[in-house]
């Protein structure tokens, strides 16, 4: 089922009106189709792919721009990937309303019209340890593998997307800015643009000192489980640690993509993004780093993601992916 934004204007002004209009959106639910207006996108949040790699089933929620269905062009694509703890992969849209901000950046010109997908990165249903994104330590669970193996090869196979790294673009919040920036570090030939807000940066002292409760919870699956201390600092850690994969990977790779950092002044993850942010000046890798007031939380996620939008729209109209 597709769902569609409305907005005030939209609804029926008269009993009789609101009556018909509910017996015809009835009708169209039942045959799993949702109506929108012209100038607006439609969002699908009940698709997933079937995963070989992790022998499940992994849902997403779609964002189809407003001229996606009278079109016959393809567009380019942002993959969203949503925060840790109790966050869900639909939460960019029920949490932060993206979808009526896409609609109406879309349509004042700031960005061009582009395909938006939030997959889901539990592990399960119980979400009693974070996937980080990341291929667990004993191989068990791999989520890195899964997405670049069979998800953007199934989403770019479903929808009408442009297969080239100038026309694809990462981000996240919080676990979701860690795993984008990991990504786009291992693999610099798959994203043109990165945008993450509030990314879940540790410092080494930093997950050293952790609380065993949550490193396990948060880590322990993808860098070692019951480890203490300076043993968390292990090649796995290493393997998935922003900093280090900035100063060990080829940089003139890393530089090919460009970067906007948002973290709050007040944000637990402000010295791990500050730290990274220092890092890519020294090395000349193409970022912004916008800080302001604010914490770990989605007041300030909403309140930044039309920057974050205009950064990833801006990329797009600069490389011109549009005919």
């Amino acid at each position: 089922m597709q769902l569609a934004w409305f907005d005030e204007n939209s609804r029926p002004r008269t009993p009789a009106k609101a009556v018909l209009a509910g017996l015809l959106l009835s009708l169209l639910l039942l045959c799993g189709i949702a109506p929108a207006r012209a100038d607006m996108g439609t969002i699908d949040d009940t698709s997933s792919i079937k995963s070989k790699i992790l022998s499940k089933d992994v849902k997403y929620t779609v964002y189809l721009p407003p001229d996606y269905q009278q079109s016959t062009r393809s567009y380019p694509i942002l993959y969203l990937l949503h925060g840790g703890d109790d966050g869900r992969y639909n939460d960019w849209f029920m949490q932060d309303n993206l979808g009526n901000l896409l609609d109406r950046l879309i349509r004042a010109g700031k960005i061009p019209a582009m395909i938006v997908v939030t997959p889901d990165a539990l592990r399960n249903e119980a979400n009693q340890y974070a996937t980080f994104y990341m291929n667990d330590a004993d191989g068990q669970f791999r989520w890195e593998d899964m997405f670049f193996n069979e998800f953007m090869p199934d989403i770019e196979k479903k929808y009408r997307v442009l297969k080239e790294k100038r026309f694809r673009a990462i981000g996240g919040l919080s676990m979701g800015g860690f795993g984008s920036l990991i990504y786009a570090f291992k693999h610099p030939d798959s994203f043109g643009a990165v945008a993450v807000m509030s990314a879940a940066l540790r410092t080494d002292e930093q997950i050293i000192d952790m609380d065993t409760a949550g490193y396990e919870r948060r880590y322990g699956h993808g860098w070692g489980v019951g480890l203490q201390g300076q043993a968390r600092i292990n090649p796995h850690y290493l393997a998935y640690n922003a900093l280090n994969l900035l100063k060990t990977l080829p940089v003139e790779d890393i530089r090919k993509t460009r970067y906007y950092l948002d973290c709050g002044t007040d944000d637990r993850f402000f010295t791990g993004n500050s730290v990274l942010h220092a890092e890519m000046n020294k090395l000349g890798v193409p970022n912004r780093f916008s800080t302001r007031p604010g914490e770990h939380n989605y007041d300030f996620w909403t309140s930044g993601s039309e920057n974050m939008l205009t950064f990833v729209g801006r990329n797009f109209q600069e490389l011109k992916v549009f005919p």
